[in-house]
């Protein structure tokens, strides 16, 4: 078998793909993805799954309506129509012309490679392409090649879905069961209850546990009294032709149409078989990075969900900036100077109440030393929020008190990954929070008063001119 050279190799098309600017036009490139392209949040994760939360949300609000003197009523869900909304009309044309684009005469310079990927050596791979297999170098080699959801023991030989298939169902499940508390889960279980399936989530701890504990509390609550909620592990299963039975460690079971895994995810090292190139993997499968994105192989790299603590899209992003331009410095033989962007991470969990945060939880400040003040901000005391007559929204703004820094905030309630941006800034350039309320308007009666009121609420000596 031939082996072809290239200056540079990237295995995987999420973030991964986005490396190839017009500074890589005198490089000769090869792409490997043996998937769709455009990685795991266009096609099975970020984009697609808020498409679902918008017509979860629209569905929802006819349940609300009556506080605001509105008589709504939810009719049921063209489950094929969404679908198709989201796959055929959106998706799968951007990803096929993801590949058009990287196969044509516009890219000249890249190889696409729609094999598996296996290191057999040093910078050396194994793939192919539909003709046959192939086998490739490199002078430099980006790994960005995702992760995948766990499959438990128990689950083997199970019709169960993940994230990768249980938005293209034929039909709307009559029932659902979701193993998992996180964030997959959560926004799973609001689209299928918005819109019409009866949902069981079984999790052996609190729903979203890494929250700050009383946005975490406060959530339980109210997802308790939306879903049935099983705090157990399970030890067994068991598939009829109609549904799929769980028998948990306390003994009771759970009967559904379908089954959904939502149990965390698994970086894609050892798939990529990372070990034959000198790459050090992790237990967790992971490949081991340095500040810069570098691997402990000579000219390998990597980013995203394969490397990264952060499992999250805008950070793959971020990250893909930073290597890409190490990569350039390496390609000129000078040192990485781009530092992985892991400061100030913020995320969302598209759920209903939304929530949102950044920076440290109250339990995580303290712990670090800080002289910490709080102030739990209720939407509903602020004017939009009587307009929303909402009753569950809250902030939790966590500062230091010496500094007047902010630590940490914490949003649960409608807007809450847009009204956190506010908090993101502030932290990220390192302002003074008691300069923060008076040196800029406040849109009134815009929701963003939340954290204005938030922000007076902590205790700081606040200039007040």
């Amino acid at each position: 078998m031939d082996t072809t050279h290239y200056d540079l190799i990237i295995i995987g098309t999420g973030s991964g793909n986005t490396i190839i600017t017009e500074d890589y036009d005198d490089k000769r490139v090869a792409i490997v993805e043996n998937g769709k392209f455009g990685g795991t949040c266009l096609n099975v994760g970020c984009i697609p799954t808020k498409m679902y939360v918008l017509a979860a949300d629209t569905a929802y609000q006819a349940r609300e309506s009556e506080r605001l003197g509105i008589d709504l009523e939810f009719k049921g869900a063209d489950w094929p129509a969404i679908r198709d909304r989201v796959f055929t009309n959106r998706i799968d044309l951007i990803a096929a012309g993801g590949e058009e684009y990287r196969r044509s005469d516009a890219c000249p310079n890249v190889d696409v490679y729609d094999q598996p990927a296996r290191f057999v050596g040093p910078r050396t791979i194994e793939t192919g392409t539909k003709e046959g297999p192939a086998t490739i170098t490199a002078d430099q080699v980006l790994l960005a090649a995702g992760s995948r959801p766990f499959i438990p023991d128990w689950a083997e030989g199970l019709d169960y879905h993940t994230n990768e298939d249980i938005m293209r169902l034929e039909k709307l499940p009559t029932s659902l069961t979701i193993v998992g508390g996180g964030f997959i889960a959560m926004e799973f279980a609001h689209v299928f209850e918005a819109l019409g399936t009866d949902v069981t989530i079984v999790s052996r701890s609190a729903l979203l546990r890494t929250l700050d504990e009383t946005i975490r509390d406060e959530f339980n609550t109210l997802a308790e009294k939306r879903f049935n909620v099983v705090h157990s592990t399970v030890e067994s299963a068991h598939q009829t032709e109609d549904s799929i039975e769980l028998l948990l460690a306390d003994g009771t079971t759970v009967s559904s149409q379908h089954l959904l895994l939502a149990t965390g995810r698994v970086p894609n090292g050892d798939e990529l078989e990372v070990q034959n190139g000198g790459i050090e993997m992790l237990p967790n499968h992971s490949v081991k990075v340095d500040e810069f994105g570098r691997t402990t192989a000579e000219g390998v790299w990597a980013l995203g969900d394969i490397s990264s603590p952060y499992q999250l899209k805008h950070v793959a992003n971020a990250e893909a900036r930073a290597v890409g331009a190490n990569l350039l410095a390496a390609f000129a033989g000078e040192e990485p100077t781009m530092t992985m962007p892991h400061e100030h991470v913020p995320y969302a969990v598209f759920t209903h109440p939304q929530i949102a945060t950044v920076g440290l939880t109250e339990e995580q400040a303290v712990a670090a030393g800080h002289d910490v003040t709080t102030k739990i901000q209720r939407y509903g005391d602020v004017a939009y929020g009587w307009a929303l007559e909402d009753t569950t929204g809250v902030v939790k703004l966590v500062a230091d008190k010496q500094s007047g820094r902010l630590l940490g905030a914490h949003y649960m309630g409608p807007q809450a990954s847009t009204l956190i941006q506010q908090a993101i800034t502030i932290m990220a350039f390192d302002l003074d929070l008691r300069d923060v309320p008076r040196k800029q308007y406040w849109i009134h009666p815009a929701l963003a008063e939340v954290t204005e009121n938030a922000i007076l609420g902590l205790d700081l000596d606040f200039a007040l001119a």
